[in-house]
């Protein structure tokens, strides 16, 4: 019976350590995103961040590459605030780059 108790002992215990790494992962998850918010913020006017949300909507994979290099281009000190027309410039260099696949039938 003690081996019985010790094993659920034992498993409780993993359980809650694993419970507790997701959370930690989760709040680092969380502060990032508000980190990331807090630069986007700074460096792109109201206009700017309004079309990057409606890219958002559409295309979130997309909108999260932009975001990224945004944030690494201000981090390093090569941008300073992005206009909306230049947000737009820097989707279309990023669009010239993508290849998108098209699957016709015949």
């Amino acid at each position: 019976m003690e081996d019985i108790e010790e094993i659920k002992r034992r498993k409780l215990l993993e359980l809650q350590k694993k419970l507790e790494e997701e959370r930690a992962k989760e709040q680092e998850r969380i502060q990032q995103e508000i980190q990331k918010k807090a630069i986007l913020r700074q460096i792109l006017t109201s206009e700017a961040r309004t079309r990057l949300n409606t890219i958002r909507m559409a295309k979130p994979e997309l909108a999260e590459q932009v975001e990224n290099l945004l944030i690494q281009l201000a981090l390093s000190g090569k941008i300073g605030r992005i206009n909306d027309s230049q947000l737009k410039k820097i989707l279309a260099k990023i669009a010239e780059n993508r290849r998108e696949i098209r699957i016709r039938r015949i």
